[in-house]
């Protein structure tokens, strides 16, 4: 099944000259969410986590989903103030300005394995930062995993452990 024809493209979202990934079309189509999570489970199983990670928000969708195919917990990395109790957090540089991340402190054990997971690989800051942020809580980060990767912006790059993608768009 060829994923790409159930992920729309919307041009000019959220501002001119920006295409939009929608994976909401690949979500409401269930054989195509469930081959493409079928996918992703596969192409993560190698790494042997002990855990996903989720960034918020639309990681949720596939790390979520994933943990329970693999017999896995899941963990959220959220926007600031969005956890209760104790948390970690990490501020990272975005085209313009900073953001921040969370998880809560006592959500990974020292030496568990995190694959960590979003929609989206574009530039690469977000999935960078928690890469940083769950070795900060203590976990080991064997590997990163996005539905969607656009190659052209280089994202890629910004990891220092391997990335599976089950999807890449040049341009």
């Amino acid at each position: 099944m060829d994923l790409r024809q159930h992920i729309r493209g919307v041009p000019d979202f959220p501002k001119p000259g920006i295409l939009f990934y929608d994976i909401s079309t690949l979500l409401r189509h269930g054989p195509a969410w469930h081959e493409a999570v079928a996918r992703m489970a596969e192409a993560i199983r190698p790494h042997a986590p002990t855990m996903l990670a989720g960034i918020e928000s639309r990681g949720f969708l596939l790390a979520a989903p994933l943990a329970l195919q693999l017999g896995l917990g899941f963990v959220m990395l959220r926007k600031r103030g969005k956890l209760p109790g104790a948390t970690i957090g990490l501020d990272y540089a975005l085209e313009y300005g900073t953001d921040r991340i969370e998880i809560q402190a006592d959500a990974v054990r020292p030496g568990e394995r995190v694959v960590i997971l979003d929609d989206l690989l574009a530039t690469g800051g977000t999935m960078a930062a928690g890469i940083e942020l769950l070795r900060k809580a203590g976990a080991e980060v064997p590997a990163a995993a996005a539905l969607i990767e656009l190659t052209f912006l280089k994202g890629r790059e910004r990891l220092d452990v391997p990335c599976e993608v089950l999807v890449s768009y040049d341009s």
